[in-house]
């Protein structure tokens, strides 16, 4: 009697061992986003609410696969919730307004921006992300400062091109090229951040 009910015990176990946590299932999610499986991500972030509709970080990545599949609606609605219940998120304030500036509303984007930048002044990625909404507004000397503040912060190839379009643009053809040619020959990382290349 006692060996059945170990056995019965050992059984039920094991099969909890294999049920999954919101934290494994965000896990997941994040290693689907970085191989470039976006809709794989977005079905292991919706398992992560299933277990926990209480967790920001889950949002906040659904958020971003929502962006990378251009589903710009889904990607506000995550942010907002995010930053509804956290809003001193620097990071958070930096996607959202990544998805305004894809849907052209620049001028909300900068004002997400610089909210952000007051939170965290050291995060190269929203210096980055408001160089690029200035680049589209013309903006191009505001640009290159903040391509420059983003070099300091954190060099990348990709950040040193997009300084030198800008450069090129505002009309500075040397230096561009010298930016060009840096993109090319430093020993630095291609992207600042590891979804560069979702798109």
């Amino acid at each position: 009697m006692k060996l059945t009910k170990l056995v019965a015990l050992c059984i039920l176990l094991g099969a909890c061992g294999t049920v999954k946590t919101s934290s494994e299932y965000l896990a997941r999610g994040d290693g689907y986003m970085k191989d470039g499986k976006k809709q794989q991500a977005l079905v292991a972030y919706n398992r992560a609410l299933a277990l926990n509709p209480d967790n920001l970080d889950v949002y906040a990545a659904r958020g971003a696969a929502h962006y990378f599949n251009g589903q710009y609606t889904l990607a506000v609605q995550d942010f907002e919730r995010v930053l509804q219940q956290d809003p001193y998120r620097a990071d958070i304030y930096t996607a959202y307004a990544s998805v305004l500036a894809a849907q052209g509303d620049f001028q909300n984007a900068l004002k997400v921006l610089n909210v952000a930048q007051q939170l965290r002044p050291e995060h190269a990625e929203t210096y980055f992300a408001r160089a690029g909404v200035y680049y589209m507004l013309g903006r191009y000397d505001l640009a290159v400062a903040d391509y420059t503040r983003t070099l300091q912060l954190r060099p990348a190839a990709d950040v040193f091109n997009a300084r030198g379009g800008a450069y090129l643009k505002w009309g500075n053809p040397d230096l561009a090229q010298q930016d060009f040619q840096t993109a090319k020959e430093a020993h630095i990382p291609a992207h600042l951040n590891d979804y560069a290349n979702l798109n």
